[in-house]
């Protein structure tokens, strides 16, 4: 009869932590599928660049980038946020895109994918570090 009483207080408690575990678990799943919802447009907005190591030295830059109908457009900067080129492609693989623009004569692209919400890390052409972090607007 002991053994009885301990066997369905043990059942008991084994039953109440795999519950919370499920319940953790379901939640998690959950909250993770609605962060992925909202990233949808995950590159649309300011960003400033930088280029590492070119033969120029580190690179700044800004892109602005938006989502319309599904497909991203935008603009390269300068440092100063003056207007460079239009950026002629941006595709999209998985979580990283690639940004193709034309500047001073070359074909360029940038290669980029989520460090976190806020920051990038990818390369130019295959060959130079590159860093964005994202501009937040101040209202």
């Amino acid at each position: 009869m002991h053994f009885d009483r301990m066997f369905y207080i043990y059942k008991k408690y084994i039953m109440k932590k795999a519950s919370l575990i499920l319940t953790i678990l379901v939640s998690f799943f959950f909250s993770s599928n609605l962060k992925a919802q909202t990233n949808e447009a995950f590159y649309s907005g300011k960003w400033k660049i930088t280029v590492f190591g070119t033969p120029y030295g580190d690179v700044k830059m800004g892109f602005v980038i938006e989502k319309k109908e599904g497909k991203y457009s935008g603009i390269v900067q300068d440092s100063t946020g003056v207007e460079i080129t239009k950026i002629s492609s941006i595709e999209e693989a998985g979580k990283a895109i690639t940004i193709s623009y034309n500047a001073m004569g070359y074909d360029l692209s940038v290669q980029l994918e989520p460090a976190d919400d806020d920051n990038l890390k990818g390369f130019l052409n295959n060959m130079y570090d590159t860093k964005g972090i994202r501009v937040k607007e101040t209202k």
